[in-house]
């Protein structure tokens, strides 16, 4: 994979938390142009690495790349400007409206003393309709519920309009049509934008439809990577899963779809 062009990679990451390692020696790298989804049970190291290559997590040892240069040595509204996360869990402040928590997206790009321009206001009115939360502009994020705060945080993260965006477990609180569009949204930036897309997903038939580029991991290592049609296989699931399964074409989509078995099958 060292051949592959990127923006964003990491090499020799040892990763963890106090005296907890949960990577060793782990290197990455995130093909340009597509929609890298990371996979694995949990607490395998999908969301630490995610959040190491955005610079929200320090690693312990090895280095992180972006554009060809050290993550750590950028000022953070650089970083912003280039990269943009959706974490887990965002807390936003008590009373702020949904167009004002979006247009925090718009900070990497302004001055100290700047306006709000034209541009600015675009972006947020994009990002808005584009995860359909135009019409709660004006109501208080405290009022809205799990889903519908999920599609806020995103659009504010949509609204930085950086090349890069990386995203752990966004479709969490959304109902199956919603995950939907949201993960039709992100194909369509990949696609027909150019963005480069990082997600951890749980749901494997949903990382097999919309992933260009699979990651499956397991213990802090990456056991297998690239198109989801051509590494996903029974052999695949159960090393990763422990899980026993069959492997069928979704009807829809023509990409692998895992049929769990049962205990007694």
């Amino acid at each position: 994979m060292t051949d592959i062009p990127s923006r964003l990679s990491g090499t020799g990451l040892t990763l963890g938390y106090d005296k907890k390692v949960v990577a060793e020696n782990l290197s990455v790298t995130i093909p340009e142009g597509e929609l890298t989804v990371i996979i694995g049970p949990n607490a395998c190291g999908k969301s630490t690495l995610l959040r190491t290559l955005s610079r929200l997590h320090t690693p312990l040892k090895g280095d992180v790349l972006l554009d060809g240069e050290a993550i750590a040595r950028y000022p953070t509204k650089e970083v912003a400007r280039r990269l943009g996360l959706l974490p887990q869990s965002s807390h936003a402040p008590a009373g702020i409206s949904v167009s004002e928590l979006v247009a925090r997206g718009r900070y990497p790009h302004q001055s100290l003393f700047g306006r709000w321009r034209t541009e600015d206001e675009a972006a947020v009115q994009q990002a808005m309709q584009a995860t359909g939360v135009a019409d709660l502009a004006r109501q208080s994020v405290d009022t809205l519920s799990g889903g519908q705060r999920q599609r806020v945080w995103i659009a504010m993260v949509l609204a930085q309009q950086t090349p890069l965006l990386l995203l752990d477990e966004p479709t969490t609180w959304l109902d199956i049509s919603h995950q939907i569009e949201l993960l039709e949204l992100m194909q369509t930036l990949n696609q027909q934008h150019g963005r480069t897309l990082v997600v951890v997903l749980h749901d494997l038939n949903h990382a097999c439809r919309y992933a260009s580029h699979l990651i499956a991991m397991r213990h802090g290592k990456i056991i297998a990577e690239g198109k989801p049609s051509e590494i996903v296989t029974p052999a695949l699931i159960e090393q990763v899963y422990g899980l026993r399964c069959v492997i069928v074409e979704d009807p829809v989509a023509h990409t692998p779809m895992i049929v769990p078995l049962g205990r007694g099958q």
